[in-house]
């Protein structure tokens, strides 16, 4: 299905390897395996000092996707540009390593806590999920939004609140093995800092966050025709806000700042 829909004319991604580790691979999921163009790269050879940027997959950091995705660094849409053809249908970065991923469709970007709870909701149009019947446990860290909460509670699958930090899902990913408890994989999880995963390594995976979004969508557009406009992250999102509500977080970040001692 990835194939066959993003062969289509009128669909392209945009994939910011932000010069680290992730570049190779998504190279060979995208170029070699799913047959497309170099134009869907950028930035994905790895370099040192990943030449010279903070390989950090945010609005501040990945701002030349940002500006290439028609945003405004905030995320907002650019009002400057009109003609949306231009633009890519999906915008995607990982960070230095590989394993936390921000998605963004033309003109709109989506927060990690939708982009999860917007992968659980969509579990069907995910392989890892749909031969084995949807997720059997989801979590998500403290300081992220409820979004994934509601539709955890109308999906009835159980859901856990965690700590910041990996080891927590991973103890629940091993809940049957390490503490003979009940099995929660297919386990699905995130965390604020654009860290999303699953039990097919104890780990964030940045590309299968990807090629989450990449089925996604896909699966929203299995009806409509090539020459009918597609549905576009913007839709899929502004759908599932419409079903569930819109939740809102914020998280800041200090960066060299200059303590005075008490």
């Amino acid at each position: 299905m990835l194939r066959s829909f993003w062969s289509r004319n009128d669909v392209s991604i945009l994939f910011d390897g932000m010069h680290g580790a992730g570049g190779p691979f998504a190279r060979r999921l995208l170029i070699e395996e799913l047959g497309m163009s170099e134009d869907a790269l950028m930035r994905c050879n790895p370099l040192p000092d990943f030449g010279g940027c903070h390989p950090d997959p945010n609005l501040t950091y990945a701002d030349e996707l940002v500006k290439k995705m028609g945003m405004a660094p905030d995320g907002s849409a650019d009002e400057s540009i009109k003609d949306l053809t231009v633009l890519p249908t999906l915008g995607a970065a990982n960070d230095g390593d590989g394993d936390r991923n921000m998605i963004a469709g033309s003109q709109f970007f989506v927060t990690p806590s939708d982009s999860l709870a917007l992968i659980c909701d969509n579990w069907e149009a995910i392989p890892h999920f749909a031969q084995r019947g949807g997720p059997n446990g989801v979590a998500r860290s403290m300081p992220s939004s409820a979004a994934l909460d509601v539709v955890a509670q109308a999906r009835s699958i159980p859901l856990f609140i965690t700590p910041t930090g990996w080891k927590f899902f991973g103890n629940l990913m091993s809940s049957k093995e390490l503490f003979d408890g009940k099995d929660y994989t297919p386990f699905l999880c995130g965390e604020e800092s654009f860290g999303t995963g699953s039990d097919h390594i104890r780990e964030k995976d940045g590309l299968w966050a990807v090629l989450a979004w990449m089925s996604i969508i896909a699966n929203a557009n299995k009806d409509v025709p090539a020459n009918e406009p597609v549905v576009t992250v913007k839709d899929i999102v502004k759908k599932h806000w419409k079903k569930y509500g819109r939740h809102f977080y914020c998280r800041y970040d200090y960066e060299g700042e200059i303590f005075c001692p008490i």
